[in-house]
């Protein structure tokens, strides 16, 4: 049994029996799933768990009463439950939500989305939004243009058969059908007719140009004044999606420029714009935009940044706020085949490897924004610290990092030391608790230290490690202990007396956070070493003799 998260959810059978029944909580999460792209309900099992109870017995009458006490309550909701029987002879109702092809809602008008594992209400504009976006068909699968299946091109369509049967992500029965089979699988084609999908991934140049929302990407160079010096388009739809990928990366000469850095004797060249960065920036900017809107992919290169460019908002569910940790796929069947292709992963990790690239360069995170009618993402050229680079290779290669073990050390290793609310808040996480996947085996293996207690620990890299890695980083007081750091401020008022909090700050290290300093006076007025008079930001501290 899977984890809770997009596609699945697990509530106890108190839920739907006796007294304790929570209709609308049941019906909120099945509205969910039918708006966003159908899920399963596991009725009897507790959070957290794998099975259901030993011996767990569901009523005869119960799935009956499930999808009676479910239509009550929804519209446009179809709700299939089945009596499962587990392992431990524990029996639950495993209740598949399909997709839903109009927008699902509670009899009372209330709309609700999937975003990762959490049921989230639909307000507002974006009301709008859900249903603009779920038209009675998926774009992808419509065949307006009625292609003719023998219209293909010919190259194309070897090409990608051929690359879906070498795929070790397909599977061995999928491999055996047939070509106008496989095509079919893929939503390609339907009958005699290919798809709005086959016509983008297969059809002919003419084809692809009458879609009007076909792909057309630009790269526009700029220089350290602004001014356009040099302009890439790929707009005469002669190439599919796959294909651009390829043809922007090839062809973009400055994607190939290197660093140099001192690596003791040696040197060590180190890409101006990663590979793995710039595609997997792309494949998002071509499978996540929405294929009913028009406009074209910018790739805009600045002296000391790249940002791509995308037409549309970012799918409903999504901010730059939760990308990290959300997935919502606005093209399943486009989505699909590039995850078949090797082209991504469909668990919407792009993002995260973005981040793990970059940070394990030395570069930092990628910075998202969103407007009305576009999504940015900017990636700096220059490397903040190169030694990083070294750092984060020599770690991994002992302690076989995961991917939210780099980024987090990249994070550290970057900044000296962060706060758990800030590091919390760069990683996009809902809380402090949250941190614990992402530090729990870098602190049991001292790879990091902390020092402070709750939302004020502070976390660093550890310093006897970037020794043995020969990681020179500059001299910080941001980890300095806090009896250290209160003894400093009693020197310095002892040498300045009637100082304001701003004045001592600067003097005794403008990089240590100002709370730390305030934490240090009231500590020492506490002791009575430091008197004050007046308030706020007249407020004068002196050392007492």
């Amino acid at each position: 049994m899977s984890l809770e998260g997009q596609l699945l959810d697990q509530k106890s059978l108190r839920a739907v029996t006796g007294k304790t029944a929570d209709w609308n909580e049941i019906a909120k999460d099945c509205i969910a799933f039918a708006n966003a792209t159908g899920g399963r309900l596991l009725l009897g099992v507790e959070e957290g768990q794998d099975a259901p109870p030993a011996g767990q017995h569901i009523p005869a009458d119960l799935p009956d009463t499930v999808r009676r006490k479910l239509a009550e309550r929804t519209v446009n909701v179809t709700v299939l439950p089945d009596v499962v029987t587990a392992p431990n002879g524990g029996q639950y109702i495993e209740l598949r939500v399909p997709r839903s092809l109009a927008v699902a809602s509670t009899t009372d008008g209330r709309y609700f989305l999937r975003v990762a594992d959490q049921s989230k209400p639909v307000t507002g504009d974006d009301v709008m939004r859900l249903a603009s976006e779920r038209s009675a068909l998926p774009w992808e699968t419509q065949t307006t243009l009625h292609v003719p299946r023998g219209e293909v091109d010919g190259g194309k369509s070897d090409k990608l058969l051929r690359a879906l049967r070498a795929s070790d992500r397909v599977k061995a029965s999928v491999k055996e059908k047939s070509d106008d089979e496989l095509l079919e699988h893929y939503q390609l084609a339907q009958g005699q007719s290919l798809t709005n999908l086959g016509v983008l991934c297969l059809g002919r140049q003419h084809h692809r140009a009458q879609l009007t929302t076909a792909p057309v990407i630009q790269f526009i160079k700029y220089d350290e004044h602004g001014q356009k010096v040099n302009k890439l388009v790929w707009d005469d739809h002669t190439q599919s999606p796959t294909e651009l990928i390829e043809a922007v990366w090839l062809e973009v000469p400055d994607f190939r420029e290197r660093y140099e850095l001192p690596d003791g004797l040696y040197r060590q060249n180190v890409p101006a714009f990663d590979e793995i960065v710039v595609r997997e920036l792309l494949v998002n900017a071509l499978v996540h935009r929405p294929y009913t809107q028009r406009g074209d992919i910018f790739l805009n290169l600045h002296p000391d940044r790249l940002e791509v460019v995308n037409p549309g908002p970012l799918p409903l569910g999504v901010t730059p706020q939760n990308v990290l940790h959300t997935t919502v796929r606005r093209n399943e069947h486009l989505a699909r085949l590039f995850h078949d292709l090797k082209l991504m992963e469909r668990e919407g990790s792009g993002f995260d490897k973005i981040f793990e690239v970059l940070l394990s360069q030395g570069r930092p995170a990628p910075e998202l924004i969103e407007t009305h009618d576009r999504v940015q993402v900017t990636v700096r050229r220059r490397i903040l610290k190169p030694e990083v680079i070294d750092f984060i290779a020599k770690a991994d290669q002992t302690y076989q990092l995961t991917q939210r073990e780099r980024i987090a050390l990249g994070l550290l290793a970057q900044h000296d030391a962060l706060t758990a609310r800030e590091l919390a808040t760069t990683l996009e996480l809902p809380s402090v608790e949250a941190l614990q996947p992402w530090l729990k085996r870098l602190l049991d293996w001292h790879l990091v230290q902390s020092a402070g207690r709750t939302q004020a620990t502070r976390y660093f890299v550890d310093p006897g490690l970037l020794r043995s890695l020969k990681f020179t980083g500059e001299t910080t007081l941001k980890r300095i202990e806090p009896h250290r750091l209160a003894a400093l401020v009693l020197e310095d008022l002892r040498r300045y007396p009637e100082s304001a909090i701003s004045d001592i700050h600067k003097r005794v290290g403008g990089e240590i956070h100002p709370k730390q300093v305030k934490r240090a006076l009231e500590e020492l007025i506490e002791r009575g070493a430091v008197r004050f008079e007046g308030n706020y930001r007249w407020r004068r501290y002196w050392a007492v003799a």
